[in-house]
């Protein structure tokens, strides 16, 4: 009888491991998307201030490229939540709940008893 209540209780802390896992997983990819929304947000402010800036000191976008200037605020912007990001990767990978196996189980219990 207490081999059945320790196999139950197997597969119910299982079962509530893996509601665990899966609420850890959606709060990690939550904050993914609203570090996501924020560096598009930080670029568009940062793009904005530097065109701002170059337009109060009368300078035009001739002789610079547009793209040039994008991708450089892009890299000194992105590169925080880059980093964040792939930590939240790693979280994610890290997240793993083991399955119980009841018929090895089972079997082992039987080869026990001869």
């Amino acid at each position: 009888m207490g081999q059945l209540v320790s196999d139950v209780t197997d597969v119910l802390n299982y079962n509530k491991g893996k509601k665990t896992a899966a609420t850890e997983r959606q709060k990690i990819l939550e904050q993914m998307a609203a570090d996501e929304k924020a560096k598009t947000n930080l670029v568009k402010k940062t793009l904005a201030t530097q065109r701002a800036k170059y337009g109060a000191g009368g300078m035009s976008g001739k002789g610079m490229t547009e793209e040039a200037v994008l991708k450089r605020l892009r890299e000194e912007t992105e590169e925080p939540f880059d980093l964040r990001k792939k930590a939240n990767k790693e979280r994610l990978s890290k997240i793993k709940v083991k399955k119980p196996n009841l018929l090895k189980m089972i079997i082992s219990k039987i080869d026990g008893m001869f």
